[in-house]
């Protein structure tokens, strides 16, 4: 979690995501959080922005099945 939540903030956090990545995102998904929707305008305008809570849980609950798995 960040200490602060503001755009400049959330710009840093969406460089330091993309310097990893080897692509342009077609999708980013984030929570409803307003500076998260001005940080995308100016880092990457031409890619399609999702603001939900839900629409990541298939990637946050993925590993809860190996878990599962393991323990019988």
């Amino acid at each position: 979690m960040q200490s602060r939540r503001n755009t400049t903030a959330a710009k840093r956090f969406f460089r330091k995501l993309l310097k990893g990545l080897c692509y342009l995102p077609r999708v980013i998904v984030t929570d409803k959080l307003g500076s998260y929707g001005a940080a995308k305008r100016e880092i990457l305008p031409g890619v399609e922005h999702r603001q939900s809570r839900y629409l990541n849980n298939c990637y946050e609950v993925s590993h809860r099945h190996r878990q599962l798995n393991a323990l019988r």
